[in-house]
């Protein structure tokens, strides 16, 4: 089993398994590293402890199980959240059934797991979110008092896999949290001792089943002064919400690649699943959970890593069906347009970051691992070669020699693909800056071309087509000072203007197994220039 106890960092996960468990990582902590001198160094002494920080009180806690017999067979933990005791962290154990501990006062987050009888008989989980220990005090463990967690969705045949139980408690201006990894199915809990302040305990259950065409993820969230004591949820259809997963498969090459789902807040558990593609996942889930992460991992290949899609941050609402694709055409340029994404391209004191996902799929999904053949990154100063960076599309730091204000040219390439799927993307920005005190988003913008294509990035030939066209960035709030959109069909040795007319452009496609090539140049209100090439953008079938 999984646990991240108190607010230590989680376990590290095994490798995931088809249908199984995606466990949210917990943030890597910074080191801190100290420099000393050689020279000789007399610590001051010790100030002498206070008589409440050396004060200690004694707590026992007796285990039983469903008989009301001693038990063995648990796992307790006891986690300091305010007080002198606020860094304690104890798993004792002591085959009596019975613990004594030495603790300093303080409040306490105690919970236990208490282990089945028999295989197949669940597990009981007891919390207590508030144990002040001010006194001797004496806490007892009986599973008699859970009652069942009863969740289970709509489908009779779902299959139930794992779920996690979470409880976080908030103290004194701190925050400690308890975990358990399960079955979806024969859970028991219950809240042990006195209610904590009122909103100070959060309780989750997140919990999944695989059904015979879609799987299931029904998690719920509480907010109150207790941790649970059983609770029944019984969705029916129409109160679940729908996400899918569409996989493409550009190259033809098939192969078994991994769709998952996942609440996006808080330390929980997510269910992965086998995806055949070209091929859809479609996962039900419950919008009392709140939003929802989606993501694709494409199939391993020989000498390549898989790539991670990832759609975060899921609004859902019963009844309703949010379909991402990944991995599809039309590749290229793509910022993040979340609240608070960090700009892609930076001004800090003297030198210029780039940071961009060149080669984000069609509907905008930056690739954890972007496929290419080739690359590079060139910028220019008043017409003067700056450098020149090659390796991942999208990514380069410019040192620069000079704080004087200047005229920038950016130039980023990506050659990727083979074959008939081959592409080149190209985008050159230009703009003015100067040295910065600090980081300084510098105006880049980029245009989108969202076309429907089928799942093999191929559209109808010989048909007009309505292509969406989206601009993201500076010049896409009061709107670019200019817009031109011109497509070829010959790969890029003719070009033939296309009209941006209600945000989009009408295309006459190609004959069978031909290429359509986009090419977008704008400037904003602030004089700043984009000229981006989309080369076989997509292909006719």
């Amino acid at each position: 089993m999984i646990r991240n106890p108190g607010s230590t960092s989680q376990d590290t996960p095994a490798a995931i398994r088809t249908d199984g468990p995606r466990i949210r990582p917990a943030l890597p902590a910074l080191a801190l590293v100290a420099a000393l001198t050689a020279a000789a160094f007399t610590a001051p002494p010790a100030a002498p402890a206070s008589a409440a920080q050396n004060e200690t009180v004694t707590l026992t806690v007796r285990h039983l199980d469903r008989t009301g017999a001693p038990t063995d067979a648990y796992a307790t933990h006891v986690t300091g959240i305010s007080g002198p005791g606020e860094d304690v962290r104890e798993s004792p154990h002591d085959p009596s059934g019975t613990l004594t501990l030495r603790l300093p006062k303080g409040r306490y987050l105690l919970d236990s797991e208490v282990y089945p009888l028999h295989q197949g008989a669940g597990t009981d989980w007891l919390v207590q979110p508030r144990l002040d220990l001010d006194r001797d005090t004496t806490v007892t463990i009986d599973p008699r008092t859970t009652s069942a967690v009863d969740v289970r969705p709509p489908e009779a045949g779902a299959q139930p896999r794992h779920a996690m139980s979470f409880v976080e408690v908030s103290h004194g201006g701190q925050t400690r949290s308890v975990n358990l990894m399960s079955s979806a199915a024969g859970l028991r809990v219950a809240h042990l001792g006195p209610a904590a302040e009122p909103g100070s305990v959060t309780a989750t259950f997140d919990g999944y089943w695989i059904g015979e065409r879609s799987d299931y993820g029904l998690g719920y969230r509480f907010t109150s002064g207790h941790a649970l004591t059983g609770f029944v949820r019984r969705p029916t259809a129409g109160d679940l919400a729908t996400l899918k997963a569409a996989a493409a498969d550009r190259d033809g090459a098939g192969g078994v690649g991994v769709a998952a789902i996942q609440p996006s807040e808080g330390t929980t558990v997510g269910l992965t699943s086998e995806l055949v593609r070209p091929g859809t996942a479609t996962f039900h889930v419950t919008p009392e959970r709140g939003t929802w992460d989606l993501s694709y991992s494409t199939p391993g290949t020989p000498g390549a890593r898989p790539n991670l899609y990832e759609a975060r941050d899921l609004q859902v609402r019963p009844g309703a069906t949010t379909t991402h694709t990944f991995d599809n055409d039309v590749r290229g340029p793509a910022l993040d347009t979340t609240p608070d994404a960090p700009p892609a391209l930076v001004r800090d004191g003297d030198r210029i970051a780039l940071d961009l996902p060149l080669l984000a799929d069609g509907e905008g999904h930056a690739p954890s691992d972007p496929v290419f053949r080739s690359a590079a990154t060139t910028l220019h100063r008043d017409g003067v070669l700056v450098g020149t960076h090659r390796g991942t599309p999208g990514r380069a730091v410019f040192p620069l020699n000079t704080p004087d204000p200047a005229r920038y040219r950016l130039t980023a390439t990506a050659l990727h693909g083979t074959g008939t799927t081959a592409g080149r993307t190209t985008a050159v920005w230009t703009f003015d800056s100067a040295a910065t005190a600090a980081p300084t988003a510098l105006p880049l913008s980029v245009v989108r071309f969202t076309p429907r294509l089928a799942l093999d990035g191929t559209a109808p030939a010989g048909t007009a087509v309505r292509v969406p066209v989206t601009v993201q960035g500076p010049a896409g709030g009061p709107g670019p000072r200019s817009l031109q959109v011109r497509v070829s069909v010959d790969g890029g040795a003719t070009w033939t203007e296309a009209p941006v007319t209600d945000g989009a452009v009408e295309i006459r496609n190609p004959a069978p197994g031909g290429t359509v090539s986009l090419r977008a140049t704008l400037t904003d209100t602030g004089g700043n220039t984009l000229d981006q090439t989309l080369g076989n953008a997509y292909r006719t079938r």
